[in-house]
């Protein structure tokens, strides 16, 4: 759908992003759920393969990385195209999440030396990685409140803690990872990022979590990982220490961009099936789903939420293209609790004209909800955001809830 932010790359990238989704990914849905883990990521090494010989790889990175430059907008509306493929497409075309946003924390604040063994294979699809800051036995909300440590000993770091929800760690090769190394310092200046490769001794991958009841295995796990003397080089260090809370708020402003772009990709999806199952259930005789007043509301609802949230989220990217994340921390909340209720919503409806077979594997929306219901949660739960903006607000009033009396 053009909007006002459709740019003359776009209009030359899309319709051959579209086509290669259409065509090479979509098909594959089919046996998604029967197909073994290791088949589909045999399957779509060769896709990658492909990408890369239509020029289509790397579209989020910068010239300079063996990108095309794109804008955090322009990438925005080619990431939604890929989302139609939900299973495969952020990850045939290598932007999937964790490592999109580790690409962009390495990027920009990592030593050259970190970048050649760790940024420049991860650029080129040849290894994955993961991301561990949430901890069960503290707030996921609140990345000041660790307990996991990394004390310094001469030229290494020793880290010990326990870290949950560790996004893609199954089989990644490194993860960055959040831990206190200046306990005394104010509560914004006590973590630090590290870089911890996957077989330091000491990183032990107790298990994927499951969610609702489903294992999810490589790129699509979160894992429960306990730090034990896990040692690693200072060289190791992205940023200086005490620049965790920093580098989570630079992290996590755009990755939660990208979740959005995702989340409109799928709720497009959703729509679609929602639409097909309307022309072509018959309720009775001669009489479709589609005809019932109900079902029209649920259809003319699902679009135009979906084109307000597309019409948000990129001007949102703009804006961070302009003026960069900080300055655009409300806008970057907003987005996340918005989006993520509309997408649900929509999927939800696609659940509900489907009736009894929405709830089971003949399609694919049940397993999109129990993979994606937690888009209300990760990356600061609504009420936090919600919350955020609200304090914003208020202080422009005269009334500072942060201030202390």
């Amino acid at each position: 759908m053009e909007t006002i932010f459709h740019t003359e790359r776009i209009s030359e990238l899309e319709p051959k992003l579209r086509k290669f989704v259409v065509e090479e990914l979509i098909p594959l849905e089919k046996d998604h759920l029967i197909r073994p883990f290791k088949q589909t990521e045999k399957i779509l090494e060769a896709k990658r393969a492909t990408v890369k010989e239509l020029g289509l790889w790397g579209l989020h990175l910068s010239k300079e990385e063996g990108g095309l430059g794109l804008t955090l907008c322009e990438f925005g509306q080619l990431s939604e195209i890929m989302s139609l493929a939900p299973y495969y497409g952020q990850y045939t075309f290598n932007c999937q999440a964790p490592d999109i946003g580790n690409y962009e924390l390495i990027s920009r604040f990592a030593s050259d030396s970190i970048k050649d063994k760790f940024l420049h294979p991860l650029l080129e699809g040849k290894i994955r990685s993961c991301f561990s800051m949430t901890e069960p036995e503290y707030p996921g909300s609140n990345p000041t409140r660790l307990g996991t440590t990394a004390v310094r000993e001469g030229d290494d770091y020793v880290i010990n803690g326990h870290k949950w929800f560790t996004s893609s760690a199954d089989g990644a090769a490194f993860a960055v990872v959040m831990a206190v190394t200046n306990p005394d310092a104010a509560p914004h200046e006590r973590a630090s990022m590290i870089i911890v490769p996957t077989d330091t001794p000491g990183f032990n991958l107790v298990r994927n979590i499951p969610i609702f009841g489903e294992t999810g295995e490589g790129w699509a796990s979160h894992a429960e990982i306990v730090y034990t003397n896990c040692r690693v080089p200072v060289t190791n260090l992205i940023g200086t220490e005490g620049m965790g809370f920093r580098l989570a708020q630079e992290r996590l402003g755009p990755g939660r961009i990208h979740h959005c772009m995702r989340w409109i990709g799928i709720a497009e999806k959703a729509l679609d099936l929602l639409c097909k199952r309307a022309v072509s259930r018959e309720m009775e005789e001669g009489v479709m789903l589609g005809q019932k007043q109900f079902i029209q509301g649920f259809i003319a609802e699902s679009r135009v939420e979906i084109d307000a949230a597309r019409l948000l989220v990129l001007n949102t990217a703009d804006s961070i293209d302009k003026r960069g994340a900080k300055a655009t921390r409300d806008q970057i909340s907003g987005i996340k609790f918005y989006v993520a209720n509309m997408f649900l919503k929509v999927l939800d409806r696609a659940i509900q004209v489907h009736g009894g077979m929405g709830l089971t594997d003949e399609t694919m929306l049940a397993n999109l909800y129990q993979h994606e219901r937690g888009a209300r949660i990760w990356d600061g739960a609504d009420e936090v955001h919600k919350q955020s903006i609200a304090i914003h607000i208020l202080k422009k009033y005269g009334l500072d809830l942060k201030k202390k009396k």
